[in-house]
């Protein structure tokens, strides 16, 4: 598997499901509409007083698996990587990544509380078992050329 074919898959999928860790009460997952940037980061938005946008505030670190999800389809990737919350332009240039997927999500900027996280890949796993033997790619941030 290439790159440009993760990148492709990734982008195939409008949601993921995501899962971050609370202090007090252990892992919690929810699913999240995605949008893919070239760089393989991942973008979300969430209401700053969800359980996710709170925990990760306290631990950055996040896990989501995309694909894999709708009746046949037996190809996932598990993602994990770092998440932030930018500000100023570079907020905007990730917003427009995001409307670019969900243009409702214009809308959804005059919520109370409404932000949007960036998700800074790691290690990506690309498992597609609808063939023989299974396909399973791992990957590192380094291995694909990107350095945070």
């Amino acid at each position: 598997m290439t790159t440009i074919e993760l990148l492709t898959f990734l982008r195939a999928h409008r949601y993921a499901v995501e899962a971050s860790v609370s202090r007090n009460s252990g892992v919690q997952a929810a699913v999240v509409g995605i949008a893919v940037l070239d760089t393989f980061e991942i973008v979300f938005d969430t209401l700053a007083t969800s359980r996710k946008a709170r925990n990760l505030e306290e631990d950055p670190r996040v896990a989501l698996v995309i694909g894999g999800l709708s009746g046949d389809e037996q190809s996932s990737v598990q993602y994990e990587g770092v998440a932030d919350r930018p500000a100023g332009a570079e907020l905007r240039d990730i917003q427009e990544h995001y409307f670019h997927v969900f243009p409702d999500g214009r809308d959804r900027l005059a919520w109370p509380n409404l932000i949007h996280l960036r998700v800074r890949p790691q290690w990506m796993r690309y498992s597609d078992f609808a063939v023989d033997p299974p396909l399973i790619v791992e990957m590192t941030a380094e291995q694909i050329g990107l350095r945070w």
